[in-house]
């Protein structure tokens, strides 16, 4: 895997590194080429390092005897920003990071697996920078986004599709999906959207008119 990311245009996606469970080096490398910033959240920076992965941004509250000065060396320039908001979590402080930093978008990993309220807090909080980040969580599974009002793409057939509503969702259509939704309402622990389909070929269609709606494409 290249330590190196090529690509230095601020408006391709920044690349997150959370400390959940690791992805396969493969989906990793394809990032970090495409990514003009790198930021690692501090409780993932020693398994980074032995990935040997060239780290822009360090972030974290740094406790737990936590130092980041033993990482300046070896992995300068570097940038060290000291979060210590404890009213949220880590991945949350490194959305603000960027934003503040005006970059547009932000792929991230290992944000899922290990800890279960972890996951489900990094997938549900993304809601929260709706028209302020662009935000996209992979794994080797999933690719987890918010959707907009209207989302339109194109899916292979019978690519796996799921809709997972944070809260209540409602006036939710859909087309080219094998499960129809006309006007249907999801509301999260009483009904959602799982393992939907793309029908044929071709263009997907979801429209809803309140609420927050993730799409997640799946991969068996």
């Amino acid at each position: 895997m290249s330590s190196h990311h090529i690509v230095r245009d601020d408006q391709e996606p920044a690349l997150i590194i959370a400390n959940g469970e690791a992805c396969t080096n493969e989906l990793l490398g394809q990032l970090l080429e495409w990514s003009p910033l790198v930021v690692v959240l501090d409780s993932a920076m020693e398994r980074v390092i032995e990935l040997g992965i060239k780290v822009d941004v360090l972030l974290g509250d740094f406790d737990s005897g936590f130092n980041p000065e033993e990482f300046i060396k070896d992995q300068q320039p570097i940038e060290i920003v000291y979060t210590p908001d404890q009213n949220k979590t880590d991945l949350e402080k490194a959305f603000d990071y960027l934003i503040e930093r005006k970059m547009p978008a932000v792929n991230v990993v290992w944000a899922t697996g290990r800890r279960t309220d972890h996951t489900i807090s990094n997938l549900t909080n993304i809601v929260r920078y709706r028209d302020l980040l662009k935000i996209v969580i992979l794994d080797d599974y999933s690719k987890v986004f918010l959707l907009p009002r209207t989302f339109r793409k194109w899916y292979p057939a019978n690519s796996i599709i799921s809709l997972i509503p944070v809260g209540e969702v409602s006036g939710i259509t859909s087309e080219n999906l094998l499960y129809s939704l006309h006007n249907d309402t999801l509301t999260m622990g009483y009904r959602s959207g799982n393992s939907n389909a793309a029908a044929i070929d071709g263009i997907v269609t979801v429209t809803h008119k309140t609420g927050d709606l993730l799409l997640m494409e799946c991969f068996d």
